[in-house]
């Protein structure tokens, strides 16, 4: 007897093609998501490497995910967790890259790279809020969360003293530098806010606080400043003096001093935004 096949109406060969399509390309992916997961250690590592620096960090991070999840010991596994951290610093994910660089530092604290890891950790935070410096102007200054930057000046500050001698070391002072000059700014940026408005005391305080922790920086001069004429508006003549006879000692050329501010704001404290001499490797 034959065999019967059974005759497909012709309105369904289109949905059924369809369908064998489909089915088709999910099994090739399936396939070469297999095949992949199937790589030998040190080439799913050039996968990995080779898509950091090409930058394709999705596929970068893919691969270093699945290296440390299959081999979670071994050189090359500390290694892909160093990377994994800049690659997704890189993507912009920085909750992400601070828990990969903790967790190294913290599993490895000897590690060969530690420095590199104790820097990119300050780069992160470093970058974690993009433009801060340049955005607090027009900020309600009362407001301004410095915390990041705080943190990044501790990474920074960290590094430079553990390990003196790395290479990142100049790299992490000059941005500490600027991390420094950026806070006192914007503290001071608070006093003028309150001296604008007649809470000298208020004011009196912010400054204070500046020369009492920022004094190298440029912002110094003005704290000086501020800190003087509100001592003139609440009529505390003998502080004024002191205070002005410190301006004349170490600012004599500031604006305050001739009687044109602050109307011409002092040039010292003007901020130029960072260049480092590098900021990954």
């Amino acid at each position: 007897m034959p065999f019967f096949v059974p005759r497909i109406p012709t309105v369904l060969r289109p949905l059924l093609l369809l369908a064998a399509l489909l089915a088709a390309g999910c099994g090739d992916k399936t396939t070469k998501e297999d095949a992949s997961d199937t790589l030998p250690l040190d080439q799913m590592y050039a996968e990995a490497k080779s898509s950091l620096e090409k930058g394709n960090l999705e596929r970068a991070i893919k691969y270093y995910k699945r290296l440390v999840a299959r081999f979670p010991f071994g050189r090359y596994t500390e290694q892909s967790q160093i990377e994994l951290a800049y690659a997704q610093y890189e993507s912009h994910d920085a909750e992400e890259a601070l828990s990969t660089i903790n967790r190294f530092i913290k599993t490895y604290p000897t590690h060969r790279h530690i420095d590199y890891a104790y820097y990119l950790r300050g780069l992160i935070n470093f970058n974690r809020e993009s433009g801060w410096v340049e955005r607090y102007v027009k900020q309600d200054q009362t407001r301004r969360d410095l915390g990041f930057a705080r943190q990044a000046f501790r990474d920074f500050g960290e590094l430079v003293k553990r390990y003196p001698s790395s290479p990142y070391v100049p790299d992490a002072r000059q941005r500490m530098i600027h991390l420094r000059n950026g806070m006192a700014q914007s503290e001071l940026n608070v006093a003028e806010y309150y001296f604008r408005r007649g809470a000298y005391i208020a004011a009196q305080g912010r400054a204070r606080y500046i020369l009492e922790n920022y004094q190298q920086t440029p912002q110094a001069g003005d704290a000086l400043a501020i800190l003087t004429e509100s001592y003139v508006r609440l009529d505390q003549e003998d502080l004024a003096k002191d205070t002005r006879r410190v301006l004349e000692t170490n600012y004599p050329q500031h604006p305050y001093l001739s009687g044109d501010w602050p109307n011409q704001r002092s040039k010292f404290w003007q901020l130029l935004p960072f260049v480092g001499e590098g900021s990954s490797g």
